[in-house]
């Protein structure tokens, strides 16, 4: 209750302009903060703080564009934002530029944006120094108890409600779909087409349910299950995380020459399950950076995710292991592009766990979580004490239920787009989406990587099948192997 006063009070505090009620007013168009390319624009859009009070207290949410080359083509907007929850989205359409099929870009202005909390609009903190690696907080129950991770976790839960508990109740999906139809509606477009992997991808599903009637053509890059987010999807996806961890240890061994991480699997395994367990107790040295155990877990879920990356991964440990400069850089924390303003030092985590916590009730008590660990970690030693694990989402101040349910899904058939050995966002997921959405279309590539189509790992079936979809409206007859 105290939380929750709190929450009251911040938000009679904060200073915010009335809605704006101009749908399909004329946007200030202007340089992109931290974006060089001239020909990506930029504006802002007032949306409500709570849609449920569309008179009420406002945030900005900015949101950028990239002009269809053909306007003699051109058929509307096609949104993307980036996934997480907490990555950017504003850079986004440059990304998909290089993507899509040139087609595609004579047809659709690409809008962009980051979403509500995240760099450039209004962006949030829970008052950390610095990001969690990977922008998200997660502790391993092999190194410290889960009395002491709960003392951590419950510390950020009362942090990010100090700091940015005006917002909490407030960072949603749900929520973050309706910011969607007001700047479909401030660009004037009767309707809107999506493309947008993973986390985005739910999204796009959460604005199909909730405005059906706005749906144009909608790809989705293997989106999350919605009726299982947060945790049950979390815990679905530990045999996928343990068997792609597998698949690169051997990749690692049969390449001991090069790497010198282990002759076996096993041996592969067992070394950098030691450097883990040293990081734990003092971070690893290696040129002017000290890995932490967090950072070399991030470094690894890497390459669960992405084959064609394993040997940029293998690279990077065997010269962490070694002490020395990984020699191909990949930073560990997220980082907003240079010459972004106003970003908080901890904001994609923020974001992250505001999210998370914020779509529907996690269990509160600890008993569930020792249960889970126990029952979770022996069979998945390599991740299970990890995503089995207490988080802040524990204590979290706002506990509710606010997902719709994929069930209630209206909107047209969607494109939906997957890889058979996805660990972030395992098949299961994709499979469920498409069935939910009536008329729905499954194509899926046998690779081991997350978001095929916009991780560039798609083959020219899959790219062949969404370019039809997007140019032409034509999805497969059926559901497609590519």
């Amino acid at each position: 209750m105290r939380a929750m006063a709190a929450f009251v009070v911040a938000c009679l505090a904060i200073a915010v302009a009335p809605a704006s009620a101009a749908s399909g007013a004329t946007l200030a168009w202007r340089a992109c903060p931290g974006v060089d390319d001239t020909r990506l624009s930029c504006a802002t859009v007032q949306v409500p703080l709570d849609h449920a009070r569309p008179s009420g207290p406002t945030i900005d949410i900015m949101i950028s564009r990239l002009p269809a080359t053909d306007p003699a083509l051109r058929r509307g907007v096609l949104f993307t934002t980036g996934g997480g929850p907490g990555g950017a989205g504003v850079p986004e359409p440059l990304n998909l530029a290089t993507i899509v099929d040139p087609a595609v870009r004579d047809r659709y202005d690409i809008v962009g944006f980051d979403m509500r909390f995240v760099e450039r609009s209004t962006p949030i903190t829970c008052g950390q120094p610095e990001e969690e690696p990977g922008g998200y907080w997660v502790r391993t129950a092999t190194y410290q108890s889960l009395e002491d991770t709960a003392a951590e976790a419950r510390e950020y839960a009362r942090a990010c409600a100090r700091h940015t508990g005006w917002a909490l109740p407030f960072a949603t999906t749900a929520q973050a779909a309706r910011d969607m139809d007001v700047i479909r509606a401030r660009l004037g477009e009767r309707k809107l087409s999506f493309l947008g992997g993973s986390y985005a991808a739910m999204l796009g599903v959460a604005y199909g349910t909730l405005f059906p009637h706005r749906v144009d053509r909608f790809v989705l890059d293997s989106p999350v299950n919605y009726d299982l987010a947060w945790r049950p999807y979390e815990l679905k996806r530990l045999p996928a995380f343990e068997q792609n961890y597998a698949a690169f240890t051997g990749y690692v061994a049969d390449n001991s020459a090069a790497f010198g991480l282990g002759a076996t699997p096993a041996d592969v395994a067992e070394t950098l399950s030691r450097a883990f367990a040293e990081a734990a107790i003092e971070p690893i040295v290696a040129g002017d950076h000290a890995w932490t155990t967090g950072e070399l877990g991030s470094l690894t879920v890497i390459a669960t995710y992405f084959e064609h990356l394993w040997p940029v991964v293998a690279t990077n440990l065997a010269a962490i292991v070694a002490r020395t400069p990984p020699p191909i850089p990949l930073d560990p924390r997220p980082t907003p592009l240079p010459g972004t303003p106003g970003v908080p030092a901890d904001n994609h985590t923020a974001v992250n766990m505001a999210f998370r916590c914020g779509d529907n009730v996690w269990p509160r008590d600890l008993a569930t979580y020792r249960d889970d660990l126990a029952r979770l970690g022996s069979r998945y030693p390599v991740f299970g004490p990890s995503i089995a694990n207490l988080n802040p989402c524990a204590f979290w101040p706002v506990s509710q239920d606010n997902t719709p349910p994929l069930a209630s899904n209206r909107a047209p058939a969607a494109l939906v787009l997957a890889a058979l050995r996805d660990a972030s966002v395992p098949l299961a997921n994709s499979t469920a989406t498409a069935r939910s959405i009536t008329g729905s279309r499954l194509v899926t590539v046998d690779k081991q990587t997350h978001v095929p189509l916009l991780s560039g790992q798609a083959n020219a079936c899959l790219t062949g099948i969404a370019t039809a979809y997007l140019v032409h409206g034509h999805l497969p007859k059926r559901n497609t192997a590519c």
